[in-house]
């Protein structure tokens, strides 16, 4: 069951990584300049810190696959997840300045680890010099198929009548499927159990399995198990409907306009990478934001990619400061920190 649902999770995202790594290297590399043709001379490692076959784990290879193109040298990501992703980035902080390591990151280990985590072991901002954001998704509000709600009124509804023994799954502590239900059952005004698993694959499992009730899951998960009907929708959590999901309403159409949850995703570099290579790393980013496969493949399971030319270090910083100081005050009134 485990490889059914991590295959069905990713594996339109998997086919474009696949298929962008064919041919990475290619024509574009060599009408690269001659400056270009200094960095890098040899591949790249990419750290994700969540184990394979999630949605970070599947937007980070096809994203990176792409920038391989214009690069020309490949990207090889290397998984170490853990912990919320501390223990990957923990790593990665320490990597050479050189360029040829890098890190993918989200809202989750660059904000929500700051509240979860009493002894963080970097800095989200001091630690990393950010290349740009990759991408933003939406997160819906999913059920197991017998949950006897339709729409997020009767949820709520659901809950509140049986709040003792309502529970939730997540990809583990500090994971965007944590922050999101946290956020979503504090402006609920909801007090629910919440099970952490070791990634998104078995926490999706046992939802389709009955095992818990309710996840909050980035639609790039989601939306193909909700299409099968192992699972069902209730709401949208994000300010847009999702085209795919024409008939599930948002939670601020429902009446909770303070509802607005996306997850975010960027690249990062560790602190003194000389400028020569930042900049090499940025353009390569840029070139994948613009590849028209790229988008059309993120835009099937929901990811939004930023436009090329709005997606700096600028941005990624704002995201953090935002993150920190909107939802980190939520996440600690919750108590949920850890060592």
């Amino acid at each position: 069951m485990l490889m059914v649902a991590r295959q069905a999770c990713v594996g339109r995202i998997a086919l474009a990584a696949m298929m962008f790594g064919a041919v990475a290297g290619s024509a574009h590399a060599q009408n690269a300049t001659s400056n270009e043709k200094a960095f890098p001379t040899r591949s790249i490692t990419l750290i994700v810190p969540f184990p394979a076959g999630g949605p970070s784990d599947a937007v980070a290879r096809a994203v990176s696959q792409s920038m391989a193109m214009d690069l020309g040298q490949s990207i090889v990501v290397e998984n170490i997840g853990g912990a919320g992703g501390t223990i990957g980035l923990a790593k990665f902080i320490k990597s050479p300045p050189d360029g040829y390591t890098i890190a993918f990151g989200t809202v989750g280990t660059h904000v929500a680890n700051v509240a979860l985590y009493k002894k963080l072991p970097y800095d989200p901002i001091s630690d990393f010099d950010a290349i740009g954001p990759v991408g933003a998704a939406p997160v819906i509000l999913v059920a197991r198929s017998t949950l006897p709600v339709a729409d997020l009124a009767e949820f709520v509804t659901y809950a509140r009548a049986n709040i003792a023994k309502m529970t939730f799954g997540s990809a583990g502590v500090g994971s965007i499927s944590h922050l999101s239900c946290i956020t979503l059952l504090s402006s609920l005004k909801l007090n629910l159990t919440h099970v952490p698993y070791r990634g998104v694959a078995p926490a999706m499992n046992d939802l389709i399995g009955g095992h818990t009730d309710f996840m909050c899951d980035q639609s790039t998960t989601s939306l193909p198990q909700i299409a099968g009907g192992a699972i069902k929708a209730i709401a949208v959590l994000s300010a847009q409907k999702l085209p795919q999901l024409p008939n599930v309403a948002t939670a601020a159409s429902a009446g909770y306009s303070d509802i607005n949850i996306r997850s975010w995703n960027a690249l990062f570099l560790p602190r003194g990478v000389p400028d020569e290579a930042r900049a090499r790393l940025a353009k390569a980013l840029r070139f994948a934001l613009s590849d028209r496969n790229l988008r059309e493949q993120m835009a099937a399971v929901g990811v939004d990619l930023p436009d090329p030319d709005k997606a700096g270090p600028a941005e990624v910083t704002a995201l953090i400061e935002k993150g920190i100081r909107n939802d980190v005050p939520v996440l600690r009134a919750r108590g949920e920190q850890l060592d």
